[in-house]
């Protein structure tokens, strides 16, 4: 009897053992929590026009590029909001004069023009910004060309541009029409904003013309027999001012037009009857003119949607300055030369 006495006794002391360790293991000490204010501050999310290359806010507008068919004879001088363009294209047209495609995101002006109608080479041209092209119209077959391109047609005389293109008074017919920019963007949110067309630097300083090229003062290009810009190196604006025939082009505010980039292209030329046809899917010659300095490079399209790329000679993809940007579409009939 005594030892199962024993025995229970040592039970319960154990128990009590337990039940103490488990109340000690249980009890949990407040740890004090520091008081903490964060002084940081995200920074605002860097966001790049897509056509110019230059840091805009978040507020930068969401919506489609608009590109037009712009006239370029004497009498259409000074056309209507080039000085806003992002980028535009020279090309030859009949009787060795130009047109220009421009191409407007950036900034949108109230106004454009004076609009004209469409070549072949327009699709190769605008295809790859999507977007709004706005034209006077053109023959049929090219006409089909560009209505088959993906860009929605704005063109002169039809039903939704009676409200938004508009003869201006004081300017010479067929040199007047003018289209009301702003408006026909609006009309179109649901159209997406373009895809970025080139590399670009941080700065015209960081640009690889402006590191890597020879030192530039004058561009001189012959594009045609009516048609021979030039372009002067001005280094208190940094960027390229533009002449014809010897004369300042000025724009419709009466300053001369600038460019930041020129890009100069050697193309071949073909004919469709005496309508000219700048070729551009494929490669050739380039000459990219940056900061008061010009590098030889290689331009190549792979189709008519893709955007025209160029590399160095070795290959290396050329960033331009962040800015406007001019193409001088060059047949390789004309020239073009650069001077100290």
């Amino acid at each position: 009897m005594r030892s199962v006495f024993v025995a229970s006794a040592s039970v319960s002391i154990l128990a009590v053992s337990l039940v103490g360790c488990a109340t000690e293991a249980t009890e949990v000490m407040p740890v004090p929590t520091p008081e903490f204010s964060s002084t940081f501050v995200p920074a605002p999310a860097v966001v790049i026009a897509p056509l110019s290359g230059e840091i805009v806010g978040e507020d930068f507008a969401a919506h489609s590029s608009i590109a037009a068919k712009i006239d370029n004879h004497p009498a259409a001088r000074p056309q209507v909001g080039l000085e806003s363009t992002d980028i535009v294209f020279e090309e030859l047209v009949e009787g060795g004069l130009t047109r220009y495609l421009a191409v407007w995101h950036s900034t949108v002006p109230a106004e454009l023009g004076p609009v004209r109608s469409i070549r072949p080479m327009d699709p190769d041209i605008v295809s790859p910004f999507g977007g709004i092209i706005a034209y006077s119209g053109g023959q049929d077959r090219f006409v089909r060309l560009m209505k088959a391109a993906p860009v929605y047609n704005a063109i002169h005389g039809q039903r939704d541009t009676a409200d938004t293109f508009f003869r201006s008074k004081g300017r010479p017919g067929p040199h007047d029409v003018l289209v009301r920019a702003q408006q026909v963007v609006a009309q179109h949110p649901d159209i997406a904003p373009p895809p970025q067309q080139f590399a670009f630097s941080l700065d015209v300083a960081s640009a690889t013309a402006t590191k890597e090229g020879s030192p530039t003062s004058e561009i001189s290009i012959v594009i045609g027999a009516a048609s021979k810009p030039s372009w002067s190196w001005r280094p208190d604006q940094l960027a390229w001012a533009r002449s014809q025939g010897g004369v300042a082009d000025m724009d419709s505010s009466g300053a001369q037009l600038t460019a930041t980039n020129v890009v100069a292209l050697r193309v071949p030329v073909t004919f469709g009857g005496y309508i000219p046809k700048t070729e551009l899917i494929g490669s050739g010659e380039a000459w990219i003119s940056t900061g008061g300095a010009t590098i030889p490079a290689v331009w190549s399209k792979a189709s008519a949607t893709s955007p025209i790329v160029l590399t160095d000679t070795n290959g290396v993809v050329v960033r331009l300055a962040p800015g406007n940007t001019w193409v001088e579409l060059i047949p390789l009939s004309g020239s073009l030369s650069h001077s100290q």
